[in-house]
């Protein structure tokens, strides 16, 4: 079967703390979003699995998550996968490329095979590929809290217009954290406001709160997101931010002609720029 891999955006993201186990602390609204990759995913008798990630500098073993999650699933039952992905989302993105895959793979494989898991026993099994990947399991707009995968379903946000763009570079996610410990005072995200502005259907209202506390630690490369986001803002969208640990970042619009001029002026000077609109959640 062929099914699709919805990016997700974060609305919010915050790091609380460091936990004991030495994972973050987080609290994000996140989203997903129409725009994402297709997965061909088909079963094997023979056990054997196998890849193809779309892309020639991707890996095609076992460091792949998509390929991961077959092999999670199907462990025990003597059955295999084949799985071809046709990859559009940016990797490095912060767009949860990846996490998104091994969901859509967990998804695929829990109706090929007539296992009937619930969301949270496939939300459960995705947390051992990723803290992303319970989250890309259904999708939608949720709470997301400790490492990511205690999931508070939010109030969706209303139909607009997103436009994406990443820039030619990476920003490394393990930095950035150690950055955010280091640092004593910080703003942080109207997390509650945006809950709240979602409960009332205000688009304008969530766009106005986006915050991401990881732009305030980017060091040499906040210059160029900061730029993106003047651009979209002058463009016509309501708010803008970096998605992730980045290098994504994105405006919502509530104006189609003004996303689509937005889309076409930035993708002059950027590869990766993509419109989209919100998904829903999914049903499993």
């Amino acid at each position: 079967m062929i099914v699709r891999a919805h990016g997700k955006l974060n609305l919010s993201l915050d790091v609380l703390g460091k936990s004991p186990d030495g994972y973050h602390d987080l609290r994000m609204v996140m989203q997903s979003v129409e725009f994402g990759d297709d997965l061909d995913v088909e079963l094997r008798e023979d056990g054997q699995f196998s890849i193809d990630p779309g892309r020639w500098y991707l890996p095609s073993d076992g460091r792949n998550l998509a390929l991961r999650a077959a092999v999670l699933f199907l462990e025990g039952t003597g059955l295999g996968a084949s799985i071809r992905v046709n990859k559009r989302t940016p990797v490095c993105a912060g767009m949860g490329g990846g996490s998104s895959d091994a969901a859509a793979v967990l998804r695929a494989l829990n109706q090929l095979t007539g296992a009937h898991k619930s969301a949270q026993e496939l939300r459960d099994m995705g947390l051992k590929l990723g803290s992303d990947v319970p989250f890309c399991v259904t999708g939608g707009t949720a709470l997301a809290e400790g490492r990511g995968q205690l999931l508070t379903p939010a109030a969706p946000l209303p139909d607009c217009a997103i436009v994406i763009c990443k820039p030619a570079f990476a920003i490394s996610t393990p930095e950035l954290f150690g950055r955010v410990d280091a640092r004593r005072s910080r703003l942080r995200p109207d997390t509650p406001g945006i809950l709240e502005a979602l409960e009332r259907g205000d688009v304008p209202g969530v766009a106005r709160r986006m915050y991401n506390v990881f732009e305030d630690v980017l060091g040499r490369r906040r210059g160029e997101i900061t730029a993106i986001k003047s651009q979209l803002t002058a463009l016509g969208a309501l708010g803008a931010v970096m998605t992730g640990s980045g290098s994504s970042v994105f405006g919502i619009f509530t104006d189609e002609d003004a996303a689509q001029a937005a889309q076409a002026a930035l993708s002059r000077h950027y590869q990766d720029c993509f419109l989209t609109r919100p998904s829903r959640a999914l049903e499993v």
